[in-house]
């Protein structure tokens, strides 16, 4: 039974439960009523008038979208108003959006469907139902118009916010039948628009929310401001798996607009105040001892020997398997051919938003209020009802645009508890919580670290005989969603190296093949980073294809034609990307040029990079990306995204890096964890290749192929293989 069919009894205790199974951006399997002005009524008094669920229509043919996914930069929200006007038949320039509430979904049997925007989902996963709910609009917009004239609604047709009767020219706009519309029975069946037709979606549109940024009108959480609020800094145990053994809230009571020391679960100390400032400052001050628990003495050496162990361990979860790789291998080299191995390693990285995690609380015995920048409204309510120990339908929580999330703000609500626990002991008062940076970057959730061993037999002509890629490293779903689990296995480990998932295949055909992951899970806690870890396996693999290839003696784009004759989509991004980049003409004297492909998220992604190092100093000239995301409802923002994904990527393999010592994260701020400046960016060029029959994402999968395509280009340069991230580490030459 579907949480949809609960809802009206629902208890905390299932809507936690619930919740959870909804973590991670995956989709649960519900109904998506189309509801009209029957359930509408049922709705709470402040809700405008509306025609269902996702379209409001003002008398002035002012028209309010509801969007249910978050927007954090990667412009869902304008990408899926686009894809709601477009069946609408609305004029765009009047066009506003607004996020409905979680609790208001509750109530109304979760008609706007998942609220978590992760894994590249917030379109592809939700386009077919938000489409639906702009044409079944649009249809009760025409009949609405239809009985005013007493004539056919076939007769009938919207364009531009204007309803047509076709036979007399008679007209009325949106605004003048919005009322009656929304008194009227929703169609119950819609048919959608062929994408060659469109319009308004598929275009290279501005965004709805750029203006507000430019201007300073959008408020962010830490921005957040309420009546008689007051402001609180929270402190947790730096190692990991400590709590809090005491600490002296006499000694900072006094200070300058202190107003309550309060201890925050086991493990964390906040100091509330007039002002965030002053809440730090006294937080700094305040002693506290800490019980260290039993992770002190871990470290990132030791973390490090614990995966290598399990590059050769004799058990692993079998990810993918063609034939018998070990068998082949275990014969050593083919005839006139060679055996290829090599080992690589990927470090933990921050999610390192720009706006640190932050919430703001209102408690009373009878209600729970929360103001929250997050990537999964549901599971921020459920986090709510938790902490606040009140029935889920007493609380609700209010989305509020996100200033970066990359996964942090999704699965993982310690920012909500944390507010709410501080908010409950302070009953009436609306409390803000702001972690510091430092605060931000020593509790995360981080890019789990893995190594990868892979093994290949050449036979004398080049060919790939079989191959082995044993990946030893942490698991994601083992600490966050275990029971998305597999009889043990971890099958997000495998991104991009699958046999026919629509999310992630592998791209090449080895005759012998076995990709498999020996699980090793250190007590760091991990999370989802955007990207997760199609960005390593990326790594592993176009780096070892470039590697075989040179043992071969066969060009690295030739060689990888050879293996991807069974794999035209990624074999035309692949191609595309070469041509983008000038393959077949030599680049100048010093530079190189490297390529990768893979496939994430459902898209076909892949890149071109041209690379020089000049006394020492590695310059990325160029670099250009061909994707292919089945369609594209904003070309514009995509080229935004695969620029912004590249910013992301090379950061992470320029300099990306948290090292543990003494049980704790060493990287506290950004002097010690760096990321790309503007002046070291390269020129970036996007090729689209929508190919249609699917929806792939489009925030994420290109992340994967900036880091491998720099590498390999760097090989091309210079003769060296780095093996080890970040590049900062090496000495490049």
């Amino acid at each position: 039974m579907t949480i949809a069919q609960r809802v009206p009894d629902v208890s905390r205790r299932n809507f936690l439960a619930g919740s959870a199974a909804a973590l991670g951006g995956l989709s649960l399997g519900f109904h998506i009523p189309f509801t009209g002005g029957a359930l509408a009524q049922d709705a709470a008094a402040n809700l405008p008038p509306e025609i269902n669920a996702w379209v409001v229509v003002k008398p002035d043919d002012a028209v309010v979208i509801r969007v249910a996914r978050s927007e954090m930069g990667q412009g869902t929200l304008t990408g899926l108003a686009q894809l709601v006007a477009e069946e609408l038949e609305c004029d765009w320039s009047k066009v506003t959006t607004e996020y409905p509430t979680p609790g208001e979904n509750l109530k109304r049997n979760r008609v706007w469907g998942s609220y978590s925007t992760g894994g590249s989902r917030g379109i592809r996963d939700s386009h077919d139902y938000v489409r639906k709910g702009g044409a079944a609009a649009r249809e009760m917009l025409i009949a609405a118009a239809a009985a005013q004239w007493n004539a056919p609604a076939g007769e009938c047709s919207a364009a531009n916010s204007v309803i047509t009767h076709g036979p007399s020219g008679r007209t009325l706009r949106f605004g003048e039948v919005a009322e009656a519309a929304g008194k009227l029975t929703p169609p119950a069946d819609v048919k959608l628009k062929d994408p060659k037709d469109w319009k308004i979606a598929g275009k290279p549109l501005a965004r709805l929310d750029t203006v507000d940024k430019l201007t300073g009108k959008q408020v962010y959480g830490a921005d957040l401001k309420l009546p008689g609020m007051l402001n609180a800094a929270v402190k947790a145990c730096p190692i990991f798996g400590g709590t809090v053994a005491s600490f002296d809230a006499a000694a900072v009571e006094k200070m300058p607009g202190v107003k309550k020391v309060v201890k925050v679960d086991d493990t964390a100390v906040a100091v509330v105040a007039d002002t965030w400032w002053r809440a730090k400052t006294a937080l700094d001050a305040l002693p506290i001892t800490w019980n260290e628990g039993p992770n002190a003495g871990l470290s990132s050496a030791s973390i490090a020997e614990t995966l290598r162990e399990g590059l050769d361990a004799a058990e692993a979860f079998v990810g993918n398997r063609q034939g018998d790789a070990k068998a082949e291998l275990a014969k050593g080299a083919p005839a006139g051919g060679r055996i290829v191995t090599a080992s690589y390693a990927f470090p933990y990285q921050n999610h390192a938003t720009m706006e640190p995690m932050n919430a703001t609380a209102l408690y009373t015995p009878e209600k729970c209020e929360v103001w929250v920048p997050t990537q999964n409204g549901e599971s921020s309510l459920a986090a709510v009802a938790e902490a606040s120990g009140l029935p889920v339908g007493q609380c609700e929580v209010y989305k509020i645009h996100l200033g970066g999330g990359f996964g942090r703000r999704g699965n993982f609500q310690d920012y909500v508890r944390q507010a709410v626990s501080i908010a409950k002991q302070m009953p009436g008062t609306p409390v803000k919580l702001l972690w510091s940076r430092e605060e931000d970057m020593l509790h995360g959730n981080y890019h789990p670290t893995t190594q990868a061993k892979l093994t290949a037999a050449l036979d004398a002509q080049g060919n790939v005989t079989a191959m082995h890629m044993r990946i030893s490293g942490q698991s994601i779903l083992a600490a966050v969603r275990p029971e998305g689990m597999q009889g043990g296995m971890d099958p997000v480990v495998f991104q991009g190296l699958t046999a026919n998932l629509p999310e992630g295949h592998f791209g090449y055909t080895v005759p012998n093949l076995l990709i498999d992951h020996a699980m090793r899970n250190p007590p760091i806690p991990p999370g989802f980073w955007r990207g997760v870890n199609l960005n390593q396996n990326a790594i592993y693999v176009e780096c070892f294809i470039d590697e075989m290839a040179h043992a071969a003696g066969v060009e690295p784009l030739a060689f990888r034609r050879r293996l991807m004759a069974n794999h035209p989509r990624h074999l035309a991004v692949l191609e595309a990307a070469a041509k983008g980049i000038g393959w077949d003409t030599p680049p100048a004297q010093g530079r190189g040029r490297g390529l990768a492909q893979i496939m994430g998220f459902g898209s076909y992604v892949a890149a071109a990079a041209e690379v020089s190092v000049t006394n020492g100093e590695l310059t990325v000239h160029r670099i250009v990306a061909a994707t292919d995301p089945g369609h594209a409802v904003n070309p514009a923002q995509i080229e935004r995204q695969v620029e912004g994904s590249f910013v992301y990527g090379l950061s992470a393999c320029l300099y990306g890096e948290c090292t543990v010592k003494g049980g704790r994260m060493e990287q506290e701020n950004f002097d010690t964890y760096e990321v790309m400046r503007l002046a070291q960016m390269p020129a970036v060029e996007t090729i689209i290749l929508p190919s249609g029959g699917f929806w792939g994402g489009v925030g994420e999968p290109t992340i994967a192929v900036a880091g491998p395509a720099v590498l390999n280009a760097l090989f091309a340069a210079t003769g060296k293989r780095y093996r080890t991230l970040p590049l900062k580490n090496h000495e490049l030459s």
